[in-house]
């Protein structure tokens, strides 16, 4: 069985728990990791894994990778570096600011159709998989109303956000969903309701010696696309606490789709997911993708694509008939 050769950009929780994955699959290999800090990740890796620094002058071949998997963060990293890295190669992402999908979507197909790449954006659990639950509860009862609730658990892209600020050394951002909102949508009623009465984030901060914790926090309340539409607390905690009491990268949450068949019947669908590790839920998904991404290169289907896109069968490693039989 061939595999496939697949390399990683940034090599933080989510490009550990991407490694992590590709140990799972035996119809894929670890082929590099491209980093900013390419001798700390030597020494993290012991050497056994090719290590690469990350800059925007090198010129990859098709030889080194079948596929990429961006690893970095929504706000700044994945922007730049998926364009960049689709112009060489197949690229995976979990690009998670929701309403800049449309804008990165047409910036990756720009730069993936001139070199026949394939590249799958947006892949995540939300982004991602939760789209997929609010389109289909959209097709199986129509003008029926969704609600996706998130939490209790750490935003990655939240917490990177925060980190982003200048005098923040670490942040983790809880993202709480309020439970008023959550049983009236159980109890069968259709509100509407606003981003802030569905769910609050909670942001502890670790900062430099000396920092201006004010103008911090009003930075990060104020923070579009992320904090400005949310009840947000700021919480500063010293380098002790952040490491024993926030450590743990648990999330999760909840789709609900309610709607009618009939007058008289009321049908409620859920999907919910419970992690224990954000990022190496994320990275399994990304991973699965990769693999999608690869056969879909093979069908000459280039551009960018979200998952709601491709057959879905293309995530799996059983094919034709093993496939039909393992799931229906």
């Amino acid at each position: 069985m061939e595999q496939i050769r697949v390399g990683i950009v940034g090599y933080g929780n989510l490009g550990r728990g991407v490694k992590l994955a590709i140990e799972k699959n035996p119809d894929m290999k670890l082929s590099g990791i491209i980093s900013r800090r390419p001798e700390a990740v030597k020494w993290e890796v012991r050497g056994e894994i090719p290590t690469h620094f990350l800059d925007f002058s090198t010129e990859y071949t098709q030889e080194d990778f079948n596929v990429v998997i961006l690893c970095g963060g929504s706000r700044k990293d994945i922007p730049r570096q998926g364009p960049y890295f689709a112009k060489y190669f197949n690229t995976v992402d979990s690009f998670d600011t929701h309403k800049r999908i449309l804008w990165y979507r047409k910036k990756m197909e720009e730069a993936a159709n001139p070199g026949a790449h394939t590249s799958i954006i947006s892949a995540g659990w939300d982004p991602g998989i939760f789209s997929l639950e609010r389109m289909l509860g959209s097709a199986f009862l129509p003008g029926s109303k969704t609600y996706t609730f998130w939490g209790q658990g750490v935003s990655q892209g939240h917490s990177d956000a925060a980190r982003r600020v200048k005098g923040v050394v670490d942040a983790r951002a809880y993202t709480q969903p309020i439970g008023k909102a959550i049983d009236e949508v159980r109890s069968g009623f259709t509100p509407e309701l606003t981003k802030r009465q569905m769910h609050r984030r909670l942001v502890y901060v670790e900062v430099e010696k000396g920092a201006d914790e004010r103008r911090i926090e009003k930075e990060i309340k104020t923070m579009p696309d992320y904090f400005d539409e949310y009840e947000t607390a700021v919480y500063f905690v010293g380098k002790e606490s952040m490491a024993k009491d926030h450590k743990r990268l648990p999330h999760g949450g909840f789709v609900l789709t309610s709607g009618k068949t009939s007058e008289t019947n009321r049908q409620i669908l859920e999907y919910r997911c419970a992690l224990e590790s954000n990022p190496e839920f994320t990275a399994s998904v990304l991973v699965a993708c990769a693999r999608a991404a690869c056969r879909m290169n093979k069908e000459q289907m280039f551009g960018a694509y979200t998952l709601a896109d491709f057959p879905l069968a293309f995530l799996s490693p059983h094919t034709g008939k093993a496939f039909t039989k393992k799931f229906w």
